[in-house]
């Protein structure tokens, strides 16, 4: 009987631009996936079968049913059960690939754990469709010299760029300040379609995969703009002096890392009908065995080693997170939940 080779990897060393020497360096590369949704889900996919020797998921959230149509690492069990996103999908590419170690991260990105959480990796994947969280990362990479590739999808449209942490011009050049709260759709407001999520993370994949492999040469310096629904692709040329007064990369001042420019993580979360949030400030560690344990007189009771939920009654949910971060499911009202907060959690 004629057995085929063992090497997983044997195709992608006959691509001539990796060979054995790139592929050397993909597997000795950490990479980490900030955000595992629509688009971390895929690229953490393509790395880790690509052989990418560490991925380090993190994320703050639970898998839910509307995740299903597009982001690929999850499934129907993992929405049933409210399954932290970070685990359930650190647990699907260990059945992937169990060549490749993987962590996850059950936290909410701020300045105060940025360089801990991130400390070490060759590279990240934006994943995070939040502007503030990428301004943040923006800051970091800057400040370490660590390379990130952006990207963001919306609808049937997204777009990529590499950007290499030491060099001009870095993601404020090309948006220099926050947008407004509302102004910018997200997939909550406009929807999003799983084919288009799926082009834009394989366009980060691959640009990681060239920068780790040792053929810099290849990255795209453009942004790549896809627009999947009206059959557009652009590459949007970003000069070096695009911003020659750039906060970030010019002048050099982190306002986001130092912290004082990043908005609040508490508030409602868009369509989801839930408050997240996070009372008990940052670098904080809970005993989520004795929460659970005080819960079980008060309602149904379902514990992780990253949260610890009760369901009050059949329609809100109080999630608690390790972190210290709450969310309550079942409203948009801020002062609803800190109630809940406060009666549930206390201090």
């Amino acid at each position: 009987m004629n057995f085929s080779s063992p090497d997983r990897y044997a195709r992608q060393r006959q691509f001539a631009p990796i060979g054995v020497q790139g592929q050397d360096r993909i597997e000795r590369a950490e990479v980490a996936i900030l955000g595992c949704g629509a688009l971390g889900t895929v690229a953490a996919e393509l790395l880790c079968r690509a052989g990418v020797g560490q991925i380090r998921i993190i994320d703050r959230d639970v898998v839910e049913w509307t995740n299903l149509q597009r982001q690929s690492l999850f499934d129907s069990d993992d929405a049933r059960l409210g399954a932290s996103k970070a685990e359930a999908a650190c647990r699907r590419l260990e059945e992937i690939n169990d060549h490749v170690q993987t962590t996850p991260a059950v936290t909410d990105i701020n300045a105060g754990n940025i360089e801990s959480v991130l400390a070490g990796v060759d590279l990240v994947i934006d994943a995070t469709d939040n502007f503030g969280i990428r301004f943040l990362l923006n800051d970091w990479a800057l400040a370490t010299g660590t390379v990130w590739v952006h990207g963001g999808c919306v609808g049937a449209s997204g777009q990529v760029r590499l950007f290499d942490g030491a060099d001009r011009p870095c993601f404020r050049c090309l948006v220099p300040s926050l947008p407004p709260a509302g102004l910018v759709d997200t997939c909550d407001t406009a929807g999003v379609i799983g084919p288009a999520t799926h082009v834009i993370a394989s366009l980060q994949a691959a640009e990681a995969l060239k920068w780790i492999s040792g053929n810099r040469q290849a990255v795209c310096e453009d942004v790549l703009s896809i627009d999947l629904w009206n059959n557009r692709i652009r590459q949007v040329t970003l000069d070096r002096d695009i911003a020659p007064q750039c906060t970030a990369c010019v002048r050099r001042e982190f306002e986001f890392l130092r912290g004082d420019a990043l908005r609040s993580s508490e508030g409602a979360l868009c369509g989801r009908d839930a408050v997240q949030l996070n009372p008990q400030g940052d670098n904080v560690q809970i005993d989520l065995g004795a929460m659970a344990r005080r819960w079980e007189a008060i309602g149904p009771v379902q514990s992780t080693r990253f949260f610890t939920r009760l369901q009050v009654d059949p329609t809100t949910q109080l999630t608690l997170f390790r972190d210290g971060r709450v969310v309550v499911q079942g409203t948009d009202d801020l002062a609803r939940a800190r109630s809940l907060f406060d009666r549930y959690v206390g201090n």
